[in-house]
């Protein structure tokens, strides 16, 4: 047996609406990861103890996110001191690179077992809330990239305007994101990944997220979201296509996964659910943003010289709904693979959460649809992306 990183398990909250009245907003974000962390460990039946390290990510480290929400989260569950935690940030990819941390460090031999995951709690800590009206980049960024970066709503519009993707085609793929989901839903495909959550003696264990009567016609009536008249004079190739209903969901949610080296899973007679076969993290044009998944993609099939037809499963974080497109469109992905339980237009997008819950939705899928392999990349604020392929075991 090696020391080679298995995931044993995969779990998360449903996803509640990111605002006031939504299903899981009375919940502090501690304790809603501290009901994911729970479901995890006692699932599989785990002595959390023997845990090394937690690593979570979440993106606005603000206010009730503020104290180091993974380690908060440990003692609100009820379990040992002793086992640390941290925190990480790589934006909405924050979630997946906590994944790649505790599998990196299981192999190069610093951690037997780890929980990695993340949260965001979007309707106690709005998106932003990090930056204080106070300018995130700096003089020399600005500089370098005169007349200016700009919001991700207008890279999305970007990104739409350089693969030539119509309002059309963007509302269509947002209504049949909504569809999958729902399809997904009633065949019962989600119960097993999500541990359900008490919100004021109410138990919430469906996503809350999903609209099964969504339209392209419906969507197709929605205003764009970013116009912007400086934007249309600096940039008149955009058409302004980006709208709420093209866009992913401002959400509330949580999600880990439990990691272990296989000779740790065969000592407790525990058995994996699947392999790391590969990672990638790289930049992109940071104006575009949200281009990154495409090199990342190609550097990650090259690393471990497959290719996408070996590919079964393919999660591309729906951001906006440009960005599976442009993505599907300059590698050749298969529409049919892509997504194929809906995704954050659909489910969500809790920002820190996201990457661990599209692991988690993956993972599963793979399982039920006996595939092999899956390929997860997501697109991340300045222009990055993380990339990671799995093999069912």
């Amino acid at each position: 047996m090696s020391r080679e990183p298995v995931i044993i398990d995969a779990v998360r909250s449903p996803m509640g609406r990111g605002k006031a009245g939504g299903a899981l907003a009375a919940l502090h974000p501690v304790d809603l990861l501290a009901a994911v962390l729970k479901g995890l460990v006692e699932r599989n039946a785990l002595d959390p103890g023997t845990v090394d390290d937690v690593i979570i990510g979440c993106v606005s480290r603000v206010g009730e996110q503020s104290a180091t929400v993974g380690r908060m989260a440990w003692l609100a569950a009820g379990f040992p001191e002793h086992v640390p935690a941290t925190t990480i940030d790589r934006m909405c990819g924050s979630g997946q690179q906590a994944i790649h941390f505790a599998a990196q460090g299981i192999k190069a031999g610093v951690y037997d077992i780890v929980i990695a995951g993340g949260v965001e709690q979007m309707s106690r800590v709005p998106i932003g809330s990090a930056r204080l009206d106070r300018d995130p980049v700096g003089k020399l960024v600005s500089e370098r990239y005169a007349p200016g970066l700009v919001h991700q709503g207008v890279s999305a519009e970007l990104v739409a305007a350089r693969y030539g993707l119509s309002r059309d085609a963007l509302d269509a793929y947002s209504a049949a994101s909504h569809q999958r989901a729902a399809h997904a839903r009633a065949a019962g495909a989600f119960q097993a990944e999500i541990v359900p959550v008490a919100v004021d003696n109410v138990l919430v264990s469906e996503d809350e997220t999903i609209r099964p009567e969504t339209t392209p016609e419906g969507l197709a009536a929605l205003r764009p979201a970013f116009e912007n008249p400086k934007h249309s004079e600096r940039f008149p190739e955009i058409r302004w296509s980006i709208t709420a209903g093209n866009s992913s969901q401002i959400t509330d949610g949580a999600s880990a996964l439990l990691l272990m080296s296989e000779v740790t899973a065969t000592r407790l007679g525990l058995t994996p659910r699947a392999r790391f076969v590969g990672f990638d993290v790289c930049g992109d044009d940071p104006l575009l943003m949200l281009t990154a998944p495409i090199p990342a993609t190609r550097r990650i099939l090259q690393k471990t010289a497959m290719k996408l037809d070996d590919i079964d499963h393919v999660e591309v974080n729906e951001a906006f709904a440009p960005v599976p497109l442009a993505w599907a469109q300059a590698v050749g992905g298969d529409p049919l693979k892509l997504n194929p339980l809906g995704g954050a237009i659909a489910l969500g997008h809790p920002l820190g959460a996201s990457g661990a819950r599209l692991m988690t939705t993956m993972l599963h899928a793979l399982g039920r649809s006996g595939g092999r392999y899956g390929l997860q990349t997501m697109c991340e604020a300045g222009g990055m992306a993380n990339a990671t392929i799995i093999e069912r075991l």
